[in-house]
């Protein structure tokens, strides 16, 4: 890549993107889902995260479209649906999640 195309506007738009995914509690809830989709209580039992916390945490992630949820009855299913954060944390997830780091 010719470091002289990257323009100014998309490094700004991505040190934003990538601020987004920089906190610890996002980071495990994404670890997670990186392996399959879940529900908010196999969230908190995996994370640890006191429920209103966990909610918050989501919402931020689905306002950022990074995650999205399917309804099932009344429970919500929330999957990673931004590709890039997929082939992120697929990379996070085999050097750090997996206890390889």
């Amino acid at each position: 890549m010719d470091l002289m195309q990257i323009k100014p506007d998309n490094v700004e738009a991505v040190a934003g993107f990538l601020k987004g995914l920089a906190n610890p509690s996002r980071l495990l809830i994404l670890c997670a889902l990186s392996q399959g989709e879940k529900n908010v209580t196999e969230l908190i039992a995996a994370i640890g995260l006191p429920p209103t916390s966990m909610s918050q945490h989501l919402s931020k992630l689905k306002t950022e479209g990074i995650v999205d949820f399917r309804r099932e009855h009344r429970t919500l299913y929330y999957f990673i649906t931004h590709p890039v954060v997929n082939e992120i944390m697929t990379v996070l997830y085999g050097h750090f999640c997996a206890g390889k780091g």
